[in-house]
């Protein structure tokens, strides 16, 4: 079985789960990575609600991470409730119960990961429940602790060179850190610093023409969600050029590499299942052939 599949937009199926069925109005989604894409961690999928569309009360029996791509939806939990807009971000624990609204005129469409994966052949894991008082929302303020499990990026955040004291100081985490490296700069969303036990959701972007990873892997799964620009993707030895709204996932041991072909920035929703260990979680292939090498030309100098 392949250890990577590519979903592009284009072929994007949609519909109401079975495990949805008659808790829905005006709500469909594309799960784009499953168990039929050789997924063993990852569930992800585009939800999209109508105005008026709505997700009744239910609980997962998994993590659930949100990312807001377009519009703007309520969001209902049994501790609060926030509205979410475009480039908002929030966690769901296993078992938290909430609802989700559209209460304005325009299609929202939302990026979700759970973690563990869904089963829906085993009877499904989610639950529906009694609704409970929906709350005045709140909007996100990653200050605020009413808002704890919830963030926003945008992508002036992937700017280097607008890095401020001021933008800093819009949150006191490290999700305000910005990691930069060879043209990639890569800024951490959801991890355990809001609560996550079982992934990890963070922005990457690729600078045009610099924008360079060589092979790796990793002891975890990822996805990958195009938003903007164009990236040329090689999973296990395969090519493949993603555009906006395409879906990647590689798997444990996948090696995969990304190069920016263009002159414009890439930027990507990029997902990890299980949530990676505190070390190694990266295998650099040209690490190990430098290791091979060294032990070549050290063997030719004993003869």
């Amino acid at each position: 079985m392949a250890r990577h599949a590519v979903r592009p937009r284009s072929e994007a199926t949609w519909g109401v789960p079975t495990s949805l069925e008659g808790h829905t109005e005006g709500f469909r989604r594309w799960t784009a990575v499953d168990e039929s894409a050789g997924a063993v961690h990852t569930g992800f999928g585009i939800a999209e609600f109508d105005p008026g569309g709505r997700l009744d009360w239910h609980v997962h029996s998994y993590e659930e991470s949100l990312y807001v791509i377009e519009g703007e939806i309520t969001l209902f939990t049994s501790e609060t409730a926030v509205l979410l807009r475009t480039g908002d971000y929030g966690l769901l624990p296993v078992g938290q119960a909430h609802a989700l609204a559209n209460n304005v005129s325009d299609i929202a469409r939302v990026a979700a990961l759970s973690a563990p994966q869904p089963r829906p052949a085993h009877g499904g894991d989610t639950y529906f429940v009694a609704g409970l008082p929906e709350l005045e929302p709140d909007t996100v303020d990653a200050r605020d602790p009413r808002t704890r499990a919830f963030g926003h990026i945008d992508p002036g955040h992937m700017d280097p060179a607008k890095q401020s004291q001021e933008l800093l100081a819009a949150s006191a985490s490290m999700r305000t850190a910005l990691l930069v490296y060879s043209g990639i700069t890569v800024k951490m969303m959801i991890d355990s610093d809001l609560g996550a036990q079982l992934s990890t959701m963070f922005m990457v972007q690729y600078e045009g023409l610099k924008g360079v990873i060589g092979g790796h892997d990793h002891p975890l799964e990822e996805t990958y969600l195009i938003l903007d620009g164009v990236v040329d993707a090689t999973f296990d030895g395969e090519r493949y050029r993603l555009e906006p709204g395409d879906v990647a996932w590689a798997g444990v041991g996948c090696v995969h590499a990304f190069a920016n072909p263009t002159e414009a920035p890439v930027r990507w929703l990029e997902t990890q299942a299980p949530a990676p260990p505190a070390r190694h979680s990266y295998r650099f292939e040209r690490d190990w052939h430098y290791l091979r090498d060294a032990i070549g030309a050290e063997t030719k100098e004993v003869r």
